[in-house]
């Protein structure tokens, strides 16, 4: 492996272990909120007020399950991220499976509709989307040089 493709590579890491902290931070922050504070936090474009109500348990439950997806999301693509720093090609693949299938169900189902702020959400989506086009562009490069 070249220099610059490992360079490549650790820029692609500090980028997913950014993208990592940030969706691990917002699972903890959805998982420890009441349902009203937790759709605000997610959803930071809209009014707080528009989504203050008493939610049924099952709704409260539901957006539990995305905390965790978050948590999830965010611890795997921080390890993913150091195994992507020592080279792992197979890393490569994983962690972008994970962070760019998360981060594409957030474009299409919250960003676009125009639920959230440029930051820091769309910020992610770009820094997501930045990390798995350095690091495939070293995996295409170093498959070539076989």
């Amino acid at each position: 492996m070249t220099n610059t493709q490992k360079t490549t590579l650790k820029i692609a890491t500090v980028l997913w272990v950014i993208w990592g902290l940030v969706h691990a931070f917002a699972g903890g922050v959805v998982l420890s909120s009441d349902a009203s504070s937790g759709f605000a936090a997610i959803a930071d474009a809209v009014d707080p007020a528009a989504l203050a109500a008493e939610y049924h348990p099952a709704a409260g439950g539901i957006l539990n399950q995305h905390g965790w997806n978050l948590l999830w999301f965010g611890v795997a693509t921080i390890i993913g991220g150091v195994l992507i720093w020592r080279g792992n090609m197979t890393a490569i693949w994983v962690t972008g499976m994970v962070g760019g299938l998360a981060d594409l169900g957030y474009l299409l189902f919250v960003d676009f509709p125009g639920y959230v702020n440029f930051f820091p959400g769309t910020v992610m989506t770009f820094i997501s989307g930045a990390a798995i086009l350095l690091s495939f562009w070293v995996w295409f490069t170093a498959c070539r040089a076989r």
